[in-house]
């Protein structure tokens, strides 16, 4: 048995399924997950001592790659000092300046510990300031786990084939409108069943939260003109793709101007953090200055803050490294795209910039149930061939893969050979 097996049967026994999220599990894929004991630039190292090039990069906030020296010497720096004050310090003041500083759309910001929490305050700032109810979200986007989003959802929840989850009463749901990603005319028709009572549209710009599903040429703005015409906020939750796609993440990519914007562990290298920000306007619904009440005693913790100043002030001073990382992936995701059509493979590639995933289907995949038409079967044998090969990817046919800087061409080359000896046969 080897150490991971050995630390998976010990944890199933003292945490439910043995992981501490749900897609952390090897259910759908089988085995026992790999314990990983250290990881640095785009390898991981498991309990065993195997590597793996990794693919998951933390669910995407090591850009720079993991254990990033600059990062970790700033965050060696700030445990010195202490690791929580419960009170307001000068690098929570300097976070929000750079993050309003480098996106235009967000005049304010608060600081919180994760992304769902940040969604989970967004929405009830949306609902402050609009004094409507009602919330439009789109199947198979995945916004946390927060009660009244927890419908239909991507990512975990698909692999687990459990739509909704138990535990939520119906109250929590009965205001939250579900519609088709990339479906404006559904939409529209929310909008004239409820005119006056939908306080906001959440979407993830891109849906990548169930595999990776690109917004249709004008689905995004169409959302903008609506959100505009009947007075109801336009949130992206840019978890995934915020200081991803882009520097200003999907706002800046796509061109469409967001009225709330939240954040995850990107914005922290990593570290437990996330952040919901915006127009003045609305932010200004929020405690202490409005009525909205929102609190967190790890909000803004000094050792997240230091990790985040230093990866975006890296982000934001490489003025390449967008055009570099973006230019990676388009190589890198074309050549597997290649890869397929020369195997004849059943299967769809769909990627944006560093952000990919191969649906084990032969249909165009634009929203959620077309990604449910994949063979999860076939994508396990895949899976399991592939960390035999030391590629670390996601145990679930519904993640995305991430790069990361530290994905050379070297490397990516030498798992594009382990990808062609299983298609082509």
């Amino acid at each position: 048995m080897t150490r991971s097996e050995q630390l998976f049967k010990e944890a199933v026994e003292i945490i439910p399924g043995g992981v501490n999220s749900p897609v952390r599990a090897f259910q759908s894929v089988g085995g026992a997950p790999r314990f990983i004991k250290k990881a640095d630039g785009a390898m991981i190292t498991d309990a065993d001592g195997n590597e793996y090039i990794d693919f998951i990069t933390s669910w995407g906030p090591m850009i720079l790659g993991h254990n990033n020296p600059v990062i970790r010497q700033k965050v060696l720096e700030a445990c010195e000092n202490g690791l929580s004050y419960g009170a307001p310090t000068e690098a929570e003041v300097t976070m929000a300046k750079l993050i309003c500083e480098i996106v235009p759309s967000i005049e304010m910001v608060r600081m919180v510990n994760s992304g769902t929490e940040a969604v989970m305050s967004a929405i009830r700032a949306a609902r402050g300031y609009t004094r409507r109810n009602k919330i439009v979200k789109f199947t198979g986007c995945y916004h946390g786990h927060s009660d009244a989003l927890l419908v239909k959802a991507g990512s975990g929840v698909m692999t687990a084939g459990v739509p909704d989850s138990a535990g939520v009463p119906q109250g929590a749901t009965q205001d939250t409108i579900l519609v088709t990603y990339n479906d404006l005319d559904e939409v529209k028709e929310a909008f004239k069943t409820y005119p006056e009572e939908i306080a906001a549209v959440i979407v993830e710009p891109v849906g990548a939260n169930m595999g990776v599903v690109l917004p249709k040429e004008g689905f995004l703005e169409g959302l903008r003109s609506l959100c505009d015409e009947y007075g109801s906020l336009l949130i992206f939750d840019e978890v995934i793709t915020g200081f991803r796609l882009a520097l200003d993440g999907a706002q800046g990519y796509f061109g469409v101007r967001a009225d709330l914007v939240t954040y995850g562990k990107i914005i922290g290298g990593g570290m437990p953090v996330g952040a919901y920000g915006g127009r003045k306007d609305v932010m200004s619904v929020v405690s202490p200055v409005g009525a909205v009440y929102q609190a967190g005693t790890l909000s803004g913790n000094p050792i997240a803050m230091a990790a985040g100043i230093a990866e975006l002030t890296q982000l934001k001073e490489d003025k390449d490294f967008y055009k570099k990382l973006n230019a990676m992936g388009d190589w890198f995701y074309g050549e597997i795209d290649k890869i397929l059509k020369e195997a004849k493979a059943p299967c769809t590639l769909n990627h944006i910039g560093s952000l990919g995933c191969i649906f084990f289907t032969d249909h165009e995949v634009t929203n959620y149930a077309e990604a449910k038409m994949s063979d999860t079967k076939a994508f396990s044998e895949y899976f399991n061939y592939m960390l035999g090969e030391g590629v670390h990817l996601a145990p679930s046919q519904f993640e995305a893969m991430f790069l990361s800087a530290a994905h050379t061409k070297e490397l990516l080359e030498g798992v594009l050979d382990k990808i062609r000896k299983y298609f082509v046969k």
